[in-house]
């Protein structure tokens, strides 16, 4: 059985994030004119600041410097948190997603956009938005039912936290 450089660079990275308290979620070598680039992609329960994408990077780029994982060859670096609208493929990010407005694609190719209200084992509780001023609706959606799975990115969304800052003004007013 053959490992693949992402598979090894994989087994010498993740501890080191780890140890970071941070997930190493993607690891991606590909070609950029004479350079090879690599890309970390690394999240958290909290999310990833820049500080610390900056720090983890500096402990990648060393231990990288160690060992020969990269080969002779020049290489870039980058290390990021997740987009806004990253895919979702393991059960802690559908878990990071609660409250989340998500577009899942179904193994029978249907579409659903709807918002993750509780994540357990079997799959997702969801609640559908309402169409031409109806009320959403609650479903029920199995993980093995899912066959794509991505944030949707929301502008006109209030956060929990603006709506209770809201109506603590209001009421000392």
């Amino acid at each position: 059985m053959s490992t693949t450089q992402s598979d090894r660079l994989r087994e010498l990275l993740e501890p080191l994030v780890a140890a970071k308290d941070l997930d190493l979620e993607e690891i991606e070598v590909s070609r950029a004119g004479r350079r090879r680039m690599l890309r970390i992609v690394v999240d958290s329960e909290e999310g990833v600041e820049l500080d610390a994408c900056a720090e983890v990077s500096r402990a990648i780029s060393e231990k990288l410097d160690e060992s020969d994982a990269m080969g002779d060859e020049e290489y870039v670096l980058e290390v990021s948190s997740p987009g806004a609208d990253r895919p979702l493929t393991e059960h802690r990010h559908y878990v990071r997603a609660v409250g989340r407005l998500v577009k899942l694609t179904l193994t029978d190719d249907a579409e659903l956009i709807a918002r993750i209200l509780v994540v357990d084992e079997a799959g997702l509780d969801l609640e559908v938005p309402g169409v031409k001023g109806r009320k959403p609706t609650a479903r029920r959606v199995e993980f093995a039912d899912i066959a794509k799975a991505r944030i949707e990115v929301e502008f006109n969304r209030k956060d929990q936290n603006e709506e209770d800052v809201t109506d603590e003004k209001e009421e000392e007013a």
